[in-house]
């Protein structure tokens, strides 16, 4: 009787508590991995079994975070593969920080998102591939970093998908081209004063 007594506990800790929560483990991984000298994350507090209290945190009506707001907060560090686990996440908005490393592939697994908003930092690299699978997308706004290579033709593939343009930009920084001629994307390049045709 106290075996089972015993298990039903573990059973119901793991079931309530913090190891079935990934997507709080996948915030704390990504506040664990910054600096935040102004204290945006404070209220990121990992024994919370819903990230939905987080400050900057926006959760959809089944409590699954929708929206990670934090440009402009002075952050760096780097942004961590663990954010690719946040499956229902609509903006990721982390633009104007001092973010560095490089854009995780991981990314490419947020299929629901619309917005990618990693302007006005120092990412280097390349730009995944795995980018392309973003169906949902419509702003990707990747400039102000010190990116290199090539525009994947996955990423700009994203234009002929669905109803509405998806608005690539990628000026200031090291790209090299686009791959292959193709279907053209429209891509904001140089200075962004104007959207020019870039063939993959």
């Amino acid at each position: 009787m106290s075996q089972i007594f015993v298990l039903s506990l573990i059973f119901l800790t793991i079931v309530t508590g913090g190891g079935c929560n990934s997507e709080g483990d996948a915030l704390n991984a990504f506040k664990t991995n910054v600096i935040d000298p102004n204290n945006a994350l404070i209220s990121w507090d990992p024994t919370l079994v819903n990230p939905c209290t987080y400050a900057h945190i926006t959760c959809n009506t089944h409590n699954s975070v929708s929206r990670v707001d934090l440009g402009e907060m002075g952050l760096s560090g780097t942004i961590v593969p663990e954010l690719g686990q946040l499956v229902n996440l609509q903006y990721l908005e982390l633009y104007g920080n001092n973010l560095t490393g490089h854009i995780p592939p991981q990314l490419g697994n947020l299929t629901n998102l619309v917005s990618l908003d990693l302007y006005q930092n120092r990412l280097v690299g390349l730009i995944p591939a795995t980018l392309g699978n973003l169906r949902s997308l419509r702003f990707l706004r990747l400039d102000n970093n010190n990116l290199t290579g090539k525009i994947p033709r996955e990423v700009l593939k994203l234009v002929t998908l669905g109803k509405l343009e998806i608005i690539v930009n990628i000026s200031s920084n090291h790209l090299a081209g686009t791959g292959n001629r193709g279907t053209y994307s429209q891509i904001c390049v140089n200075k962004c004063a104007t959207f020019f045709r870039v063939y993959q």
